[in-house]
């Protein structure tokens, strides 16, 4: 639902208040699940409306959520079941038991029998636990405060716990201010015109066609505003955003440019807008409103841009500040007390939160490191020295100049829209971009020479739906990137200086840039190569940074004279024009001032050895803090999402956190609670472990799609659509290149003896069956085996002195393991088919709680912990061949089917969404793209598809390219996995093993041969994406460069299987440990299970005759490759 939507829900419910609609306000709260009521909540919970009380719950949330929610539901059962058993109810304490509380059993079952017992008991008192139960209603208002704890500290009632602030009475005034412009636009008002409905627009008819005057006061409408003053109507629609100002922000500076710009605003009109009329001829005709009722939403922002740029003519109407909501928070709310003391360890050049994990924080310092910290637990999660990846993809000029001088300096770093990408800019021509995985580490995602001198700031933006990376440097540019693939798409010139920032924005759909130089010129463009359409001069003229505010409708930039004088400012877009200027400074600042906003109220600079906090609307400064001193003349700062943490640099190479009361709430929790290793999910940042009578409870992943407040750098996330075709990439080196661009010889090395790799049999007690399906958990503990008799099987590694970190190894050995009861883990199986003959399929949720699995048969939903089932569904025929969880929804499953169908499955509701049909056979691989939006599937048919995650439709299919004299078409299984990138595809056939890229045309491919000879069995990427692990129908396994496809190294199957082997087993399916890039397991032919990493003389697979990254080579000093010294200040 768009913000717009959301925000008509509000205006309803108060609408609905005010008229006393009691019970469809609460209703309306649970079906849109905007806002939860806490104090209808909780006089349901004191009257004891338990059915209500879950009902309004179940709007917001679900039992299985999350741990907070499932400790909610618990205590509510726990106390109607209680109070059952208080008015001696057995059969309702019963049903209650049955009905609502054995859904926990599956998680904590000696609870769920001591509930049990207490039916046995005259009086539930007698439970020591409970002794001290009072009365009803005192029992009930001790629960109401646990409840609203839990309530507050879950992730899915963030921003749902209070009301918008907004005046009274709002959508009266709304539809007041439409009917007062719907008059004005009548050809003969009269003076008294009588409303009489709302479902057609007004119109006042006239019998001798006189213009009569304004119209009176009437109760409905009220009193009619001045003439001019109605915001100008976009497209006819439902609900348009007509009281909201319209896209003039950009267009309004655009308007106004300078004329004397060497490239005008706009040299040609857009294909398909119509021209707009002269300036004359708009002023003539205030009141024809652009757009006309066919337009869409997008189309009409265009033309109203465009016509304001043809025009040069601003908005008739500008929106002052009385507009904006009224401000709800105190100066208390400023995070200004320190709680924390980081020791960085060298100077720290820039810092970004996480957009979700409100205490994670990115840091980049003056000798290129790049660490992450958890600021709750003083944890330093990564550190990153400074590396050039691939030297030999470099420029010319960067290599001369590492060779000059090999110091580096970070100086931005910051967190994409949803926290799972980063960036780096250097001052030397680089950009770094990292993956960040939910353990809390990095891979190395793309590296980029952007720009000739320094790269002084890096953004994200989402032009056409694309996330792409946005630069700029000492080279005068700012250029935007794809940030799948690394392409180059814009590069935008026209800045006589370098440029020092960049602020990607959009307004009502139009996506533009802000840019700064440090010459003070302002300069913004749209994703075009028509130029700069504004050319303004920034206070100070120098170093400016702009910023807008978290709800993106002010805009403000801080800024040093090179004299040392700092100019904090608000702008009017619609006129290109200095709004507010805020005092306080001192008049000689040391150094360049860094300037942030939090929580659309209040701004903060780091200036004269202290932190200065100024409210928007107020242009004196409103406090400050020195945070107890040790702080430089100009601190760096940065506010977290919520505004209750403030990072700010120290003098000494550090970093202070300060916190308000909430920021130091949520640390407090974070200390006391048992910390798990859960780090990477959603809920991560607010997540106390909820001891209990339940004990803790494993978490369960939820789809949380949280608001992002770094609106200034980082907009809503969209779908990732990488443009695929060809585009300037001269200077960047993606993750994956032809052979032809990339140019390494591997020197292939041969394993033929134990001694040579360190290697493990995993213990099994049981009767060995060929392992079909093998995964490791994702936290790295523990492998999970499914063999062909439908029996799972699961080793956990332990910490002791050799593997302090516990995670899987072969220098350890693990302990098959099962829990306490005994119970086996198998699978349901059909009486038409053993499961020998059946294709078996696994997949597990992500936080390692559930696997979900099937051997021919139904498939079962187990709990890792009970090894129960939790549930099963499609029963056969026809079977599940193949299961695939959906990146956004763990409740989402698609499932590949015997009949060659896809189903898509949401396990919640039970129920199939649609059905895929594309393949001729069985489906036997299912790989999502998040970023590209897409489902890739191949069949035993040996046919890739392509299918859009929006609507289910099919996209493209091909079929795979059969080797040289091999008989075509190819059938057989294929496997498809996609690379970390998302936009690379490894395609797995017994004929081969191939890269693909987006539109599914094949990039490279390997055939058996030479010392590889026998079908492939089974490959995979290694965790980072470098390498490619396959198994052989020999014993064999070779694992490959993925870049290239050259062999690396071959290991023989006499290194790993016993000689007294008289089988002849191999690896029927290869799985790769999720953190460890060099480590890989086999399930093999026979039953075994093997651990598989190089040995401690080589840390590495493989040998490489080529540079390892980050050598310099010897480079010839030459005159013309001499890079000229960075122009711009340090950050």
């Amino acid at each position: 639902m768009s913000s717009l939507s959301r925000e008509l829900v509000f205006l309803i419910l108060q609408f609905l208040d005010e008229e006393k609609f009691k019970e469809t306000v609460h209703k309306l709260e649970q079906e849109s699940g905007f806002f939860f009521n806490m104090k209808y909540f909780e006089d349901q919970v004191q009257a004891g409306e338990w059915e209500e009380v879950e009902r309004y719950l179940s709007g917001f949330t679900k039992v299985e959520d999350n741990r907070y929610s499932m400790k909610i539901f618990f205590e509510i059962r726990k106390q109607k079941y209680l109070e059952a058993l208080d008015r001696q109810d057995r059969a309702k304490a019963v049903e209650i038991l049955v009905k609502d509380l054995k859904v926990f059993a599956s998680f904590n079952e000696d609870l769920f029998k001591e509930i049990t017992q207490l039916l046995t008991l005259d009086n539930f008192r007698q439970n020591e636990q409970l002794s001290k139960y009072g009365d009803t209603k005192s029992a009930r208002n001790i629960m109401l405060v646990e409840l609203k704890k839990l309530i507050e500290a879950n992730p899915l009632f963030r921003d749902k716990l209070t009301l918008p602030a907004f005046k009274a009475s709002r959508l009266r005034t709304l539809i007041n201010q439409s009917l007062n412009w719907q008059h004005q636009l009548c050809k003969n008002p009269r003076p008294n015109p009588d409303i009489k409905t709302l479902f057609i627009d007004h119109t006042c008819s006239s019998s001798n066609g006189a213009r009569g005057p304004p119209p009176a006061n009437n109760p409905l409408a009220g009193p009619i505003p001045k003439p001019g003053v109605f915001p100008p109507l976009g497209a006819h629609g439902p609900f348009q955003p007509v009281v909201s100002p319209p896209p003039s922000a950009i267009a309004g500076w655009m308007s106004t440019a300078n004329q004397s710009m060497p490239h005008a605003a706009v040299a040609v009109a857009p294909p398909g807008l119509v021209q707009a009329p002269s300036s004359a001829a708009f002023l003539k005709h205030p009141r024809t409103p652009p757009g006309g009722p066919g337009m869409d939403y997008q189309t009409a922002d265009s033309e109203h841009l465009m016509k304001r740029l043809r025009t040069g003519q601003p908005d008739e109407v500008s929106f002052s500040a009385s507009t904006q909501p009224p401000n709800i928070y105190s100066p208390d709310d400023l995070p200004k007390t320190v709680v924390r003391n980081l020791s960085q360890g060298s100077n720290v050049m820039s810092m970004d939160f996480h957009p979700q994990q409100q205490t994670v924080l990115l840091v980049g310092t003056n000798v290129g490191d790049i660490s992450i910290w958890e600021v709750g637990s003083r944890e330093r999660l990564t550190l990153k020295p400074f590396k050039v990846w691939d030297i030999s993809a470099c420029s010319m000029p960067f290599q001369t100049t590492l060779v000059k001088d090999a110091t580096i300096s970070v100086n931005r770093c910051v967190w994409g829209p949803d926290g799972s990408i980063l960036g780096v800019a250097f001052s030397k021509h680089l950009v770094q971009i990292y993956t960040y995985n939910p353990a809390g580490e990095l891979r190395q995602h793309l590296e980029i020479d952007a720009h000739i001198g320094g790269v002084n700031d890096i953004a994200f933006a989402h032009p056409n739906k694309q996330l792409c990376i946005v630069t700029c440097g000492d080279d005068k540019t700012i250029k935007v990137w794809d940030a799948v693939a690394g392409r180059r798409q814009y590069t935008f010139e026209g800045h006589e200086a370098p440029v020092y920032s960049v602020c990607p924005h959009y307004k009502e759909n139009i996506q533009f840039i802000f840019s700064t130089a440090i010459d003070g010129k302002i300069k913004a463009w749209l994703y075009d190569s028509l130029g700069s359409r504004v050319d303004y001069d920034a206070p100070g003229l120098w170093c400016t940074t702009m910023a807008y505010s978290a709800d993106g409708t002010r805009l403000f930039s801080c800024g040093t004279s090179k004299e040392g004088e700092s100019h904090l400012v608000e702008w009017n877009e619609s006129e290109g024009a200095i709004k507010r200027t805020y005092s306080g400074f001192r008049k000689r600042s040391l150094g360049v001032v860094q300037f942030d906003t939090t929580r659309n109220r209040f701004l903060a600079a780091g200036d004269e050895f202290q932190i200065k906090f100024w409210d928007m609307d107020n242009t004196n400064t409103l406090t400050y803090t020195d945070a107890d001193g040790g702080l430089p003349a100009s601190p760096r700062l940065r506010f977290n999402k919520e505004g209750s943490l403030l990072a700010i640099t120290t003098s000494d190479n550090g970093i202070k956190i300060l916190a308000n009361n909430d920021g130091q709430r949520m640390l407090r929790m974070l200390e006391s609670r048992a910390f798990d290793g859960a780090r990477g999910h959603s809920e991560a940042n607010v997540k106390p472990t909820i001891a209990g009578p339940l004990g803790p409870i494993a978490s369960v992943s939820a789809s949380v799609s949280p608001m992002l407040e770094r609106n200034d750098r980082i907009q809503q996330p969209m779908s990732l659509l990488a443009s695929m075709e060809s585009s300037r990439v001269a200077d960047v080196k993606p993750r994956i290149l032809d052979s032809t661009e990339k140019i390494k010889s591997w020197k292939s090395s041969d394993i033929s003896d134990s001694s040579q790799l360190k290697t493990l049999k995993l213990p099994d007690p049981l009767t060995p069956n060929k392992v079909v399906r093998l995964l490791y958990t994702n936290s790295g503990l523990a492998v999970l085996a499914l063999a062909s008799n439908a029996l799972h099987k699961l080793w956990k590694w332990q910490r002791n002195e050799r593997n302090p970190s516990g995670k899987s190894s072969a220098s350890s050995v693990p302990q098959l393991w099962q829990p306490t009861n005994g119970a086996l883990m198998s699978n349901d199986v059909t009486d038409a088919k053993s499961a020998e003959d059946s294709v078996a399929c696994i997949a597990l949720s992500k936080n390692d709680s559930y696997v979900m699995s099937a051997s021919g048969g139904k498939v079962s939903l187990f709990n890792m912990m009970t090894f129960k089932v939790m549930t099963t569904f499609m029963p056969p025929p026809p079977a599940a061949t193949y299961l695939a969880f959906h990146p956004q929804d763990n409740n989402i499953i698609a499932i590949g089917m015997e009949d060659s169908t896809i189903q898509i499955y949401n396990v919640r509701v039970d129920e199939v969404k649609t059905k895929l049909k594309g393949h001729q056979k069985r489906i036997s691989g299912l790989a999502f793209s998040q970023s590209l939006n897409i489902l890739v599937s191949s069949g035993a048919d040996a046919q890739l598809c392509m299918w859009s995650i929006d609507g289910w439709e099919k996209k493209k299919s091909r079929s795979i390219q059969a080797p040289p004299g091999h008989q075509t078409p190819l059938v057989g299984e294929t496997r498809v996995q996609f690379h970390n990138n998302q936009s690379h595809l490894l395609v797995v056939h017994e004929s081969q093993i191939a890269i693909y890229d987006a539109q599914l045309d094949c990039l490279r491919s390997w055939y058996p041969r030479d010392s590889l000879s026998s079908a492939i069995s089974s490959a995979i990427y290694s965790c980072d994406g470098m390498l490619i692990f396959t198994g052989f129908c020999d014993g064999a396994v070779g694992i490959f460069d993925s870049d290239s496809l050259n062999l690396r190294c071959r290991i023989a199957p006499s290194a790993y299987i016993s000689s007294s082997s008289n089988s002849n087993p191999f690896p029927v399916v290869i799985a790769a440990h999720p953190t460890d890039p060099n480590q890989f397991a086999l399930g093999m032919s026979d039953g075994a299970v093997h651990v598989i990493e190089p040995s401690d003389a080589e840390t590495k697979w493989g040998g490489s005759t080529s540079q390892d990254n980050g050598a310099l080579p010897s480079i010839p000093s030459s005159s013309a490759l001499n890079s000229q010294p960075s122009e711009t200040p340090s950050r």
